[in-house]
């Protein structure tokens, strides 16, 4: 490959009396003229190599075709109507939709295809009134984490002149009597500096309806805790604001109120150490009941009387099981509880003092989502899904227990004719790994097909089944498609997570290429043929993979990642995944980072595999640098004629809010080169 030229600049760094080369520093201003040139050479190296590819046309197609299906999102009921959104299949971006009962003709209330010709204006939040007479939503452009609010009239459609920017990690919470919503923001950066600048100093604000921004009424701030992020919700009854207070990623928060019944009323400190999560579900009263890992890493459910919150006085609603507890809400007087019972879901219904338990009846082996609702409420709704079952929407009882199909899409291919199994593997050290296997059915294990292994392990986000037009054509062609559940995810509650975080981050590395190791010696797949993929953390794990094991794969597809493990706290939000990762600020840590760090472990002259990495120019969540310097690098070490490409997406972010033909030609592309590489 003839690469364009990457300039090396003389920039060293001392950690800790170490010197550090870092000579791509300059491709960290993705603005500059000469980074422009850069990214402009690559993308036409990069889309020239895939224009050779005949099949990448067929490809494209034949997504695009089972991408073209009904999607609709969750309903919820305001007042006396409903809301939730509907993609007709190709609609770069989904509809929202209110209708006056469930079997009513809905009417469109927003449509944010209209607001950009390219579909890079998403709508990233909403909150509707009580009574659904009005609805903040928040704006997203270009993929970017910053959100302007707006407030719009149900009954007419219209906007209300309010807007609300420099919002980033906050939704809105209304008063019962429209009056206003609490929300937070940072700072109005720099010019020149909203996607690079680190996000310090959230602040707590309660917009009146009808002001301009710059009368909103400040609640809360602590200046001297520069990393302390906030979110208030209103409680049901309205008495009082429950505040989450974050402090980078990890499963822990304070819990502050206030008492919405005095203006003058103080912030009161009910959870004062970070020491665990807390996430609120409902009061009554004064009886606050909360989602917690507090002496319990799988979670269970307590209440807490803020007029007595002694540690001894707290009572344990629901103990904590053998499942991990992944959400809370409450349904007309009964806890509704998720659970992952080996990363897919498991739904149990309570009442509220946590007695006769029933489960609720699934379809299968899959993932849900949704049973939000008011205590009062004799409906909720969810979605569920698996790999080769769409969203589909159910409406439920919490009465009587039973699930009604709401939506079901229907998607122009036959899931009988594929199978999901799911294995268990053991880790480098003997840790028991699951992992789902996705196929055609009658396919082979004669080490002969491609396979695609993805996976995450981290921020104790957990991988469950889920359907993809994408993987659904790989399958088409042949492949597998490979799901692993590695340590650092939530999977397992918060023992796992802490088990592949820090210093013991290695494990979750571990684990990707005992699951590498297992497909090929179960003879799924060979190392020619075997692909590995994954996103913003998952860049990271199929980073530090390639260069540990470069032999292990055929491929390598890094997207979005954290790829310089010595300077991600430098930028936007990168510090608050220092709970995670650990900071080369501190001497133990940087030794720690740089044995894994991808961008400083590659070496001149390895073979590495065929390499594809794709970024966006405004990804303000892991800033491009990651990508461009780990391309630069990579390119300049490989030892072998096997591609290292770089597909670099102009407005366009971290991923939420993407068009839809973005990412059908994202997908399109990803599989078209594997086609090429796998199959020479």
């Amino acid at each position: 490959m003839n690469y364009p030229e990457s300039r090396k600049d003389n920039v060293v760094d001392d950690y800790h009396g170490t010197e550090i080369a870092d000579p791509y520093r300059w491709l960290e201003d993705p603005d500059s003229e000469e980074s422009r040139r850069w990214i402009q050479a690559q993308n036409k190296l990069t889309f020239g190599f895939l224009e050779t590819i005949p099949e990448r046309t067929r490809i494209r197609e034949r997504i695009t075709h089972l991408w073209n299906f009904e999607k609709y999102g969750i309903p919820q009921k305001k007042g006396d109507r409903y809301f939730y959104t509907k993609n007709d299949g190709l609609q770069n971006q989904s509809v929202i939709y209110v209708a006056d009962s469930l079997d009513a003709e809905p009417r469109v209330l927003l449509d944010p295809n209209q607001l950009s010709p390219d579909g890079t204006v998403a709508v990233t939040g909403t909150s509707l009134s009580e009574d659904g007479l009005l609805m903040a939503y928040g704006l997203s452009t270009s993929g970017s984490d910053w959100m302007e609010w707006k407030i719009r009239n149900v009954e007419s459609g219209i906007d209300l002149p309010d807007q609300l920017k420099w919002i980033k990690f906050s939704g809105a919470s209304w008063l019962p009597d429209n009056s206003g919503f609490f929300y937070s923001r940072y700072r109005e950066p720099a010019p020149g500096d909203a996607l690079e600048e680190t996000n310090y100093h959230q602040k707590l604000y309660f917009h009146r309806t009808g002001d301009p921004q710059s009368l909103d009424q400040l609640i809360y701030e602590r200046p001297d805790q520069k990393e302390w992020g906030f979110s208030g919700i209103v409680t049901e009854d309205g008495r009082f604001l429950v505040i989450h207070v974050w402090k980078g990623t990890g499963p822990m928060n304070l819990i502050f109120y206030k008492d919405l019944s005095g203006s003058t009323n103080p912030v009161v400190e009910l959870i004062t150490e970070f020491e665990a999560e807390f996430s609120f579900i409902m009061n009554q009263g004064p009886l606050f009941f909360f989602k917690t890992n507090h002496s319990a890493p799988r979670g269970r459910v307590i209440a807490i009387d803020i007029h007595n919150p002694e540690r001894e006085a707290v009572r344990e609603i629901v103990p904590q099981s053998s499942e991990t507890l992944e959400s809370a809400g409450v349904v007309k007087d009964r806890l509704i509880l998720t659970y992952l019972k080996d990363a897919h879901s498991r739904v149990r219904i309570l009442d509220l003092s946590g007695h006769d338990a029933r489960d609720v009846d699934l379809p299968g082996l899959g993932t849900v989502a949704g049973f939000s609702g008011k205590k009062e409420d004799v409906e909720t709704f969810y979605a569920y899904t698996s790999f080769n079952v769409p969203a589909s929407i159910y409406r439920f009882d919490p009465e009587t227990g039973l699930s009604e199909l709401f939506r079901k899409p229907v998607v122009d291919f036959d899931p009988d004719d594929y199978e999901t199994r799911q294995v268990f593997y053991q880790s480098k050290d003997g840790t028991r790994i699951p992992m789902f296997l996705n196929h055609k059915k009658g396919f082979e294990r004669n080490g002969l097909a491609p396979a695609y292994l993805y996976g995450y392990g981290g921020f104790n986000i957990s991988l469950t089944p889920a359907f993809s037009a994408g993987a659904l054509v790989w399958m088409e062609m042949g492949g597998l498609y490979a799901v692993a559940n590695l340590r650092g995810g939530g999977e397992y509650g918060e023992d796992w997570h802490e088990a592949g975080a820090k210093s013991k981050k290695q494990n979750g590395f571990d684990d990707f290429i005992a699951a590498a190791d297992w497909l090929i010696r179960e003879e799924y797949t060979s190392s020619p043929k075997l692909a590995i993929g994954g996103g913003s953390n998952g860049g990271l794990l199929v980073g530090a993979c390639m260069t540990q094991r470069p032999d292990l794969f055929g491929a390598v597809l890094p997207a979005v990642g954290v790829l310089d493990m010595l300077r991600f706290q430098k930028f936007t939000i990168g510090w608050a995944w220092v709970d995670d990762y650990g900071s080369s600020d501190n001497a133990d840590e940087f030794q720690i980072l740089l044995k894994y760090s991808p961008l400083h472990n590659l070496k001149p002259g390895v073979c590495y595999p065929a390499t594809l990495i794709t970024t966006a120019d405004h990804d303000d969540r892991v800033v491009p640098a990651h990508s461009f310097k780990f391309a630069a690098a990579l390119q300049n070490a490989q030892g072998c004629p096997a591609p290292v490409l770089i597909r670099i997406e102009t407005r366009s972010g971290h991923g939420a809010g993407k068009p839809t033909t973005r990412l059908i030609e994202e997908a399109a592309d990803k599989w078209s080169f594997l086609l090429r590489v796998l199959n020479p």
